[in-house]
């Protein structure tokens, strides 16, 4: 019956602090969306690096993806937030008391997605038959212009699902942020209403993000599975 109460306490604990939730709504998608595009960008980097003939660049790429996919994310986001403020103020001349805890969040995720997106979009120029690339050169084409208008074209359209999926753990994983001290979803919704509103308030609130996340993980579920059918 308790958990009825803390249910019922939902609808006028969101309507009252809506503005502080949508605001930590909005620093998670910012961070989910930039990490999930400059996360495909460096991937695809990646991959071409691995698959590429230069020895040295498939060494960097390799040590690359096995150091980020052996490490745990919140250790990476600890890495970024105690290390690179000072860098980046150095690089952009900031001063001192400039507040960079976002940037260095959405630099983590996408430095540490982008060894994730590498394998995926790797797997997905393999899968791409030879024969699109002997037509290719038989056309007079250069490696280059063949990856880049044959087989990359091909190799995306076929891995959006899997792109896709990945974006959804990485959408559940920003709520790791609060080891950066930022308010998302989870922190607004447990944090920054559920604590200072006191009593069962924090209970209901964490039913409420759990709630949340579970909406829009499962929304963007379908839209993967109508994909894969398409």
């Amino acid at each position: 019956m308790q958990l009825l109460t803390w249910i019922a306490d939902i609808p006028s604990l969101v309507i009252n602090n809506s503005t502080v939730l949508l605001n930590g709504l909005g620093l998670t998608l910012k961070i989910t969306i930039t990490a999930i595009v400059f996360g495909i960008i460096w991937g695809t980097v990646l991959a071409l690096m691995r698959l590429s003939n230069n020895k040295i660049l498939k060494i960097f790429a390799k040590t690359y993806v096995t150091l980020f996919r052996s490490v745990p994310l919140l250790l990476v986001l600890l890495w970024f937030y105690f290390v690179f403020p000072q860098l980046i103020k150095h690089l952009f001349n900031l001063p001192p008391y400039a507040d960079v805890r976002v940037a260095c969040a959405m630099i983590a995720f996408a430095l540490f997605e982008a060894a994730y997106y590498s394998e995926i979009i790797r797997a997905g120029i393999n899968a791409v038959s030879k024969g699109q690339y002997h037509a290719a050169f038989a056309l007079g084409m250069p490696k280059s212009q063949t990856m880049r208008l044959i087989i990359l074209p091909q190799a995306f359209k076929a891995m959006v699902p899997l792109l896709l999926t990945q974006g959804i753990i990485l959408f559940q994983d920003t709520s790791l942020v609060y080891v950066m001290s930022l308010i998302d979803l989870f922190g607004a919704s447990v944090t920054l209403v559920g604590k200072v509103q006191g009593g069962t308030a924090e209970y209901s609130m964490i039913i409420f993000a759990a709630i949340s996340y579970f909406i829009i993980s499962f929304s963007a579920s379908r839209l993967v599975s109508y994909l894969k059918k398409d």
